[in-house]
């Protein structure tokens, strides 16, 4: 019986207990700027889903095209002032994938977080599939058709119908053609 006691105790002093609900005001506020806000102001096509936890950041310069699915966790930060992220149709991306239009410069003597930064829009075709923990940097073309394996790094354009993996992603194949009529996808 103590112990039970000793439980509810503890969980009642974890109800009263301030730093608590700071903490949960704080989880509102971050939810509120990094999915609710950004969400409200980009572009989604029909069909398309995010999952509940994607984080978005400059919303207004993110165009998701139709029939899309953005994994759990993933993140799409278009830049503050031009980087933007335009995603084609039939796009799907895996857990934790990580776009972002916008990377600091490193001039040496000055702190990286004090340099302006360099934003180029990304540019996804159509029917491409992103793994999981894939990264895209800015200003990189993914071709329609391409499919970047889990954990890749892609830091240059990959061409249409490519399959790439690695760090940094290199092309290591090409999506065969559909046999039975001649097209690559039914989307196409």
């Amino acid at each position: 019986m103590a112990r039970s006691t000793g439980k509810a105790g503890g969980f009642i002093r974890s109800i009263l207990d301030p730093r608590a609900w700071m903490h949960l005001l704080r989880m509102v506020h971050y939810y509120r700027y990094s999915h609710v806000d950004p969400r409200r102001r980009l572009t989604l096509g029909t069909g398309s889903v995010l999952a509940p936890n994607v984080s978005l950041r400059n919303g207004e310069r993110i165009l998701i095209g139709r029939d899309c699915h953005v994994g759990e966790r993933s993140s799409l930060w278009a830049g503050d002032t031009t980087g933007r992220i335009i995603i084609g149709d039939f796009v799907s991306f895996a857990p934790e994938v990580f776009v972002t239009a916008s990377d600091y410069r490193f001039v040496r003597g000055q702190p990286f977080r004090d340099q302006p930064k360099t934003e180029r829009d990304i540019r996804i075709g159509n029917d491409v599939w992103l793994g999981a923990r894939v990264v895209v940097t800015a200003g990189v073309t993914i071709g329609d058709g391409c499919i970047v394996g889990a954990g890749a790094v892609v830091t240059k354009d990959l061409p249409p119908d490519s399959i790439a993996v690695g760090v940094p992603a290199r092309v290591i194949g090409q999506r065969p053609a559909d046999v039975t009529s001649g097209s690559r996808s039914a989307h196409s």
